[in-house]
């Protein structure tokens, strides 16, 4: 079986495109979190009690995968956002 790589071509977050890199890197983890809770992640069971606060701390936990998911890399999305936003500015 060959090993999944999960390395990323997105620079380092410094220098005058950082909040431009941030926003875009923000937006992909929302896009995860949105597509990890469809995917059934976060769902309280009821083996374990239930309640509002597990689904509050659960929705936590689902957004926390996701920006880190989004920091290693994501699926690319950040970087299509970063690069195309980097180049309207350079266009207006």
């Amino acid at each position: 079986m060959t090993p999944i790589s999960l390395s990323t071509t997105i620079a380092p977050r410094t220098g005058p495109d950082a909040a431009l890199r941030q926003a875009a890197t923000e937006l992909e983890a929302a896009f995860l979190t949105e597509m990890l809770k469809s995917a059934g992640l976060g769902k309280s069971r009821d083996a374990m009690g239930g309640g509002a606060g597990e689904d509050q701390y659960a929705s936590l936990l689902v957004r926390a995968q996701a920006e880190q998911i989004a920091q290693s890399g994501g699926v690319g999305l950040a970087e299509s956002l970063f690069n195309a936003l980097k180049d309207s500015q350079h266009d207006g």
